[in-house]
C-alpha cells in the first residue's frame, strides 16, 4: 500500500475545521510576511549554497500551494532565530514550480509540496525533515538535528533525563567507543537520527532496568508501551536498523488527543502492511472489555501482515470523515488491505471482533467502498465523478480526462472552480477531452493510481490510461496547455463507438 498521504494524516490527527481556519490564517500571514532570513535558492546557486553551509534545510515549494503559504511565516521566524545559532543553521527555499528548478526537485525526490530536506556535508547526507511545522517546534527540532546523532550518557541522572517515559530512546552500551560494533552503531544513528533519539555509554549500570543485564556491547531500546524495552546484540547495520524499526512499533497504535500518540499513529499508517482500525468510545461502560479483547487479538495475529490501531472516538472526527463513517456506528472496525480494499463492520459486540478478523483472513469478508450517490443529472461543463463511476468515467473511458480532487471546505478549490469551468467550456466541441471533479473527502480513491497530497490535486488520465499530475499555475491558459501536451489522439471511430 502506498504511504498514507499528508492530507490523510492531517484529517486523521486534526479536525477539518482547524484545517480550514489555518488556511485562511495562512493567507493573511503570508501577505504580511516581509522577512528575508530564509535563503532563496535555484538551480544556479544551489550547489554553491550546499558547499558553503555544512548543515542546511531546504524547502521545496510551489507559490500556489496552500500548505506552503501556511508554513511560510513560521519558517521565516525559525530562520531568523536559527541564524544566530552556533554554528548557524541555515534555512532555504526553492520554487520547485519554476521550470528551471524542476530537475533539482526531481533529484531530491520531491513529490508534493512543501517538501523539506535536511542536507549535510555538501549533499553527502540528505534526510527528510520530520519535525513540527510551527516556528518554536522547527527551532527545537533543528537544534537537535544539528548536534551529534548520539549523546554520550555519563551518569544515571543524565540517563533518566534523556530517556524519560514518553518516547522511544535507543542506548548503545560499549566497553570502549571504537571497533566495528561502535562504528556500525554510529552509522545507524546518522541514518535514523530524524526518526529516533540515541545515546551511548560505557557504563551499563547507569541506564534504567539494569536488573536485566547483558554483557556489552548491546543495544537497549526503551519504549513507553508493551514490554518497555527490547535488547539486541546484532550489530550488522541492516539488522540493527530492522531491530530499531520493529522494536519501536507498538503492538497497537493508540489514537487519542494526546500529541505523544501521533508519532505511533503516523508510523502505523506508513507501514506497508494491511491495517485494522478499531473505533471505540473510551468512556463507554464496556470499553475495557473491548480493549482487552482487541489487544488479545492483536497478540494472536502478530506477524500475520496486519497492523492494529485503536482510536478513541473523541479524537477520531477526522478519521471517521476521511473513511466516510458515522459516530453512530461505533464501536466499529475497518480493515484496509495492501491492495487498498476496505472492509467494514459497525455497531459491534465484543464477541464479534474475532469473527470479523477470521472472515477477513478467510477471504469471506465483503469489501466496503465509500462513494457518493451517482448523480441523476451530470450535464454541467465540469462533470461529477464519484467512486462508483471513477473506473467507467475516467480510467476506462478511452478519453482524455482532467480530474480535480477537491474538498468542499478548501478555499483554493473554490477559487479554481470558475477556471475549470472555463477550461471545460473551451473543450465543449472536442468530445475526446473531459473536465471532471471528485469530492475526495467522501469518495474512496485508488492510491495506486492517484497520490493526493493536498487540495486541489489535478490529474490528467489520457485516453491510453497514462496518468500525469498537474503541478503548474492554476490559470486557464496553463491548464489548457498542459492538457494539449499530454492528451492522446482518439480516432473518431473510437469516440463514436464509446457514445453508442
Amino acid at each position: 500500500m502506498a504511504m498514507l498521504r499528508w492530507v490523510t494524516l492531517a484529517l486523521i490527527l486534526f479536525s477539518v475545521v482547524s484545517l480550514c481556519k489555518s488556511e485562511a490564517e495562512a493567507e493573511a500571514e503570508t501577505e504580511a510576511e516581509g522577512g528575508e532570513a530564509v535563503l532563496t535558492l535555484d538551480a544556479n546557486n544551489f550547489a554553491e549554497a550546499l558547499s558553503s553551509h555544512p548543515f542546511i534545510v531546504v524547502e521545496f515549494y510551489a507559490p500556489w500551494c496552500g500548505h506552503c503559504k501556511r508554513l511560510a511565516p513560521e519558517y521565516e521566524k525559525a530562520a531568523a532565530s536559527l541564524k544566530n545559532h552556533d554554528p548557524p543553521i541555515v534555512l532555504a527555499k526553492v520554487d520547485a514550480n519554476e521550470e528551471t528548478n524542476k530537475a533539482l526537485a526531481s533529484e531530491y525526490d520531491v513529490k508534493g509540496f512543501p517538501t523539506l530536506k535536511i542536507i549535510r556535508k555538501g549533499g553527502a547526507s540528505v534526510q527528510d525533515y520530520k519535525g513540527p511545522r510551527e516556528a518554536d517546534g522547527i527551532v527545537k527540532y533543528l537544534k537537535k538535528q544539528a548536534g551529534p546523532a548520539s549523546v554520550e550518557i555519563k551518569s544515571s541522572e543524565e540517563a533518566t533525563s534523556l530517556i524519560g517515559d514518553k518516547k522511544v530512546f535507543i542506548v548503545g552500551v560499549f566497553s570502549t567507543f571504537e571497533g566495528e560494533e561502535y562504528t556500525n552503531f554510529t552509522t545507524v544513528t546518522e541514518t535514523l537520527r530524524s526518526d529516533y533519539d540515541f545515546g551511548h555509554t560505557s557504563d551499563a549500570t547507569i541506564i534504567p532496568l539494569k536488573d536485566s543485564p547483558i554483557n556489552p556491547p548491546f543495544i537497549r531500546l526503551f519504549k513507553p508501551f508493551d514490554e518497555l524495552y527490547s535488547d539486541s546484540q546484532d550489530f550488522n547495520v541492516d539488522s540493527l536498523e530492522k531491530f530499531v524499526e520493529e522494536a519501536s512499533t507498538p503492538l497497537i497504535a493508540v489514537l487519542t488527543k494526546d500529541p505523544d500518540s501521533h508519532a505511533h499513529v503516523i508510523k502505523f499508517f506508513n507501514s506497508p502492511d494491511a491495517k485494522a482500525l478499531f473505533f471505540l468510545n473510551f468512556t463507554a461502560d464496556n470499553a475495557g472489555e473491548f480493549r482487552a479483547t482487541y489487544e488479545e487479538l492483536a497478540k494472536s495475529h502478530k506477524g500475520k501482515g496486519l497492523k492494529f490501531l485503536l482510536a478513541d472516538l473523541e479524537a477520531s472526527q477526522g478519521a471517521l470523515q476521511y473513511y466516510g463513517l458515522k459516530a453512530e456506528g461505533v464501536p466499529s472496525i475497518l480493515i484496509q488491505d495492501a491492495e487498498d480494499r476496505k472492509y467494514l463492520k459497525e455497531t459491534l459486540e465484543v464477541k464479534q471482533i474475532s469473527s470479523v478478523l477470521k472472515e477477513y483472513f478467510d477471504g469471506t469478508l465483503q469489501p466496503y467502498r465509500k462513494s457518493e450517490p451517482i448523480p441523476e443529472k451530470n450535464d454541467d461543463p465540469v462533470k461529477v465523478v464519484v467512486a462508483d463511476t471513477l473506473q467507467e468515467m475516467v480510467i476506462d473511458s478511452d478519453k482524455n480526462v482532467l480530474l480535480e480532487f477537491y474538498a468542499p471546505w478548501c478555499g483554493h478549490c473554490k477559487k479554481l472552480a470558475p477556471t475549470l469551468e472555463e477550461v471545460a467550456i473551451s473543450y465543449e466541441n472536442e468530445t475526446d477531452v473531459v473536465i471532471a471533479k471528485m469530492d475526495a473527502t467522501v469518495n474512496d480513491i485508488s492510491t495506486k493510481i492517484f497520490n493526493i497530497k493536498g487540495y486541489p490535486t489535478l490529474y490528467l488520465v489520457s485516453a491510453t490510461g497514462k496518468t500525469v499530475n498537474y503541478e503548474g499555475d492554476r490559470t486557464k491558459e496553463d491548464i489548457i496547455d498542459f492538457i494539449n501536451k499530454n492528451r492522446d489522439s482518439v480516432s473518431k471511430d473510437d469516440i463514436g463507438r464509446d457514445e453508442l
